[in-house]
């Protein structure tokens, strides 16, 4: 996995580099307790406003009462555990407001008893991830596109995994106190280990370069699109659910913040800009207000 990551963080942001004439930043560090990340971001580019595609492969202990599974473990008592995780996250910004946000990741756990030899056995192991679209203005071809390329790849491994994958991406990345998704969904799974683990792995890489067809067209047809001032306002207004989305509901920003990930990899993920006005109304009637109708009620896009 980690070997995997690495080759994709180099891959993505090759290709992004090419269409924006820009290059990443290289920013590698190293955690006290274990492991290390890259973090490359490109910012107040031509087409991205901001990108990053991260790499973290750490390792430490872990407080078992803010684990997802551990209802699921039969832990035994006064033993003390230790994870590891390697991981890809990539979100993409564009300056044009009619090209799409993105955010993907991919991620392999394993946890072990700290008392473990080198070449023990996990307790457990599971792969997570996924890839969302998040436009400001929805456009039905794209949703469609995006999804349906998910789709195919779900399908190919499991014809269970694109219909539970994608209602649980629309059941995730939703906004509780504004009644609001984030974005038009796409594929969301966490603790996938119903099968072994180089059975998993293999969706997963298939997945994750999936995710490359399914965003890039869509992003090369949006980019040179005419927009108003009013159509800039509405995306910054889009980018600050996002915000809050990320500092408020995410569990993977709590993970990293409490495992005390480096912040500022972590928080890269948010968009340069964002504007939070006061009691924003949209027009009824207005594109954006159809967006905004389409956010508050997921479709079936394929």
């Amino acid at each position: 996995m980690e070997s995997f990551i690495l080759d994709m963080q180099h891959r993505i942001c090759s290709i992004l580099s090419g269409l924006d004439g820009n290059e990443f930043s290289y920013d590698k560090w190293e955690r006290e307790e274990g492991g290390y990340g890259i973090t490359r971001v490109l910012q107040g580019g031509k087409i991205f406003e901001k990108s990053c595609v991260n790499v973290s492969v750490i390792e430490g202990s872990i407080k078992m009462q803010s684990f997802a599974k551990r209802k699921e473990l039969k832990l035994e008592e006064g033993v003390d555990y230790k994870f590891k995780v390697s991981g890809l996250s990539i979100a993409i910004h564009p300056n044009n407001p009619f090209a799409p946000s993105s955010h993907a990741n991919y991620r392999y756990f394993e946890l072990f008893k700290s008392d473990c030899s080198e070449d023990s056995e996990p307790v457990l192991y599971w792969f997570g991830g996924g890839a969302d679209l998040n436009p400001a203005y929805v456009i039905d071809e794209d949703a469609n596109f995006f999804h349906s390329v998910h789709k195919r790849v779900c399908d190919k491994y499991d014809h269970r995994y694109y219909p539970a994958f994608k209602k649980w991406c629309d059941e995730y990345f939703f906004l509780p106190n504004r009644g609001e998704h984030r974005g038009v969904g796409g594929i969301f799974f966490d603790d996938l280990d119903n099968k072994p683990a180089e059975e998993l792995f293999e969706f997963v890489k298939d997945a994750a370069k999936a995710y490359l067809f399914a965003y890039i067209p869509i992003l090369s047809k949006r980019v040179n699109t005419p927009y108003s001032k009013k159509n800039k306002e509405w995306q910054l207004v889009r980018r600050s659910r996002s915000v809050e989305f990320n500092l408020c509901f995410d569990r993977g920003t709590r993970f990293g913040i409490t495992t005390s990930v480096r912040t500022e990899s972590i928080l890269s993920s948010l968009p340069l800009n964002c504007i939070f006005q006061y009691n924003y109304k949209t027009e009824p009637g207005s594109l954006e207000s159809m967006s905004l109708e389409i956010l508050r009620f997921p479709r079936d896009w394929v």
